[in-house]
């Protein structure tokens, strides 16, 4: 399945953007002096087109996942605590079965000595 997708999709996505990358190489002027544009503080950057959308592309995905991750914290500090939790009650069923078989060999022993 993971192999369809990588063909299916992937590949395609992949195909458009190198497309893309091919098509839109003229430089254009990137300032972020809104106040004065005329005479900026910051000197305008030049690039390509392209380089501006996957750079844009890339912070928003790195941006969305630290965001999920920091969003799901408590889901995985609650996950953490259940592990805990469920490793004690294994812990403590054994010790029971084992309890319960000690008690049951005793029964036995005490049981085979009254006759």
């Amino acid at each position: 399945m993971k192999r369809a997708v990588g063909w299916f999709v992937l590949l395609p996505l992949g195909l458009v953007l190198v497309v893309f990358a091919l098509a839109n190489r003229q430089a254009v002027s990137i300032g972020i002096d809104p106040i004065a544009p005329e005479n900026p503080f910051i000197q305008p950057l030049g690039m390509p087109v392209f380089v501006l959308v996957y750079v844009t592309l890339i912070a928003g995905v790195l941006i969305g996942g630290i965001a999920v991750w920091f969003s799901q914290g408590r889901h995985r500090s609650a996950e953490r605590k259940l592990r805990q939790e469920a490793e004690a009650a294994r812990a403590e069923a054994s010790q029971l079965r084992r309890e319960k078989r000690a008690g049951e060999a005793l029964a036995l022993l005490e049981d085979a000595e009254s006759r």
